[in-house]
């Protein structure tokens, strides 16, 4: 008989199956941008071409960043462990704002060396026929490895995988503009080829800002959307058993979100059943959005922002109170039961009898008269069993 698979085997053997595919897409991309990259600058050098020549760099930039990605994949995607219980996603995060940076300086440079170039006219030669060959290949290509490793990174939920798709987007878009400024060089315009390498170079250093401005954003814990945020209230407030929802927050690691969020429920129902809602709770948001890691749900008799929490101090503890009422009414019966609600700054008591208290100690108004000098007291309630 077949033994059924742990969650926690079934999260490794997920992450073991998606290093794969990110590592697979990453080295086939790397192998055509390695490619592309030759005989771009050679066919820039040789064909005099300095937007083919920029786009060649742009193609290299590539290689360096599937590099990273090989790194910070085989590190983002390791289980959690004792020192980083959440997963190691930021990692991720992180590789993607280094791959932004990269972008934007690169594209600085060039689009600064061109922006002279182009000032100056120094311009020498009009580019040959051969750049609109490699110009051609690169757009094919690049569109082809685009779509595949997108196609990649969203079945595996990766941003850095997605930003690397795109990173080849903008060189087959780069690619376009190489054409068309060729075509237009060649018919007499020859600082087209100039103005194209600087459009390049803006297009890179766009696209760098994008990933860098997306990384910051999750890094310093950015929340869901406004939407996505009152979709999930609402979700939270449709459950049955929840009164009300006071907060909820959220962040993002990776593609992943992690919520911690505070359900108000009546205060007399037992801890089991609160609990209960909020899994149902759980369970509706986990369907509205698949990717939820984790869910910190905190069950509330009541909505403790409208009003100051009484410290630790004011408020006695149960075994406190069971002291107290020993010593002002004697021992609570045996096989008898206290609730206690702290509700409102106040302590309210149910006292469960097993039986009929001949005595007639534990009655409301004798509990009452003993503890109502207190300040912490509120109410007490008694429940006789066969009553």
């Amino acid at each position: 008989m077949q033994q059924p698979v742990s969650p926690a085997q079934r999260n490794r053997d997920n992450l073991a199956v998606e290093v794969k595919a990110a590592s697979r897409v990453t080295i086939i991309g790397m192998i055509l941008d390695a490619f592309l990259g030759i005989i771009k600058v050679i066919g820039g050098t040789l064909f005099h071409s300095q937007a083919l020549l920029v786009d060649g760099i742009h193609s290299f930039t590539d290689v360096a960043s599937d590099v990273v990605v090989l790194g910070v994949m085989k590190v983002s995607r390791q289980e959690p462990d004792d020192c980083h219980p959440y997963g190691h996603q930021r990692i991720e995060t992180f590789g993607t704002l280094v791959l932004g940076s990269i972008l934007i300086a690169v594209g600085a440079a060039l689009a600064w060396e061109n922006t002279l170039r182009l000032i100056e006219g120094d311009v020498d030669h009009i580019p040959e026929w051969p750049v609109l060959v490699a110009a051609a290949i690169s757009v094919v290509g690049k569109e082809w490895i685009f779509r595949y490793t997108k196609h990649v990174g969203l079945a595996i939920r990766s941003d850095l995988i997605i930003a690397n798709a795109w990173h080849s987007r903008t060189d087959a878009l780069s690619s376009l503009v190489v054409l068309a400024s060729t075509a237009g060089a060649m018919l007499g315009f020859v600082w087209l080829d100039m103005l194209a390498a600087v459009a390049i170079a803006v297009i890179i250093i766009h696209i760098g800002w994008k990933f860098t401005w997306d990384s910051v954003q999750e890094l310093v814990d950015t929340g869901l959307s406004p939407d996505d945020t009152e979709m999930l209230k609402t979700i939270a407030r449709e459950t049955d058993g929840v009164l009300n929802v006071h907060e909820l927050r959220s962040r993002r690691m990776g593609q992943d979100i992690l919520l911690d969020i505070h359900l108000v429920v009546r205060p007399e129902i037992s801890v089991s059943e609160g609990h209960q809602i909020g899994m149902q709770v759980v369970a509706g948001m986990r369907n509205a959005l698949d990717n939820i890691l984790d869910i910190n749900f905190h069950i509330d008799a009541e909505n403790d922002e409208d009003h100051e929490f009484a410290t630790t101090e004011q408020l006695p503890s149960r075994a406190e109170v069971a002291s107290i009422i020993a010593e002002h009414l004697g021992e609570i019966p045996q096989r008898s039961r206290l609730r206690l609600h702290y509700l409102r700054n106040k302590l309210h008591m149910e006292i469960f009898l097993d039986e009929q208290d001949p005595e007639a100690v534990f009655t409301p108004e004798n509990v009452r008269q003993h503890l109502e000098a207190y300040p912490w007291f509120g109410s007490v309630r008694i429940w006789v069993a066969g009553l």
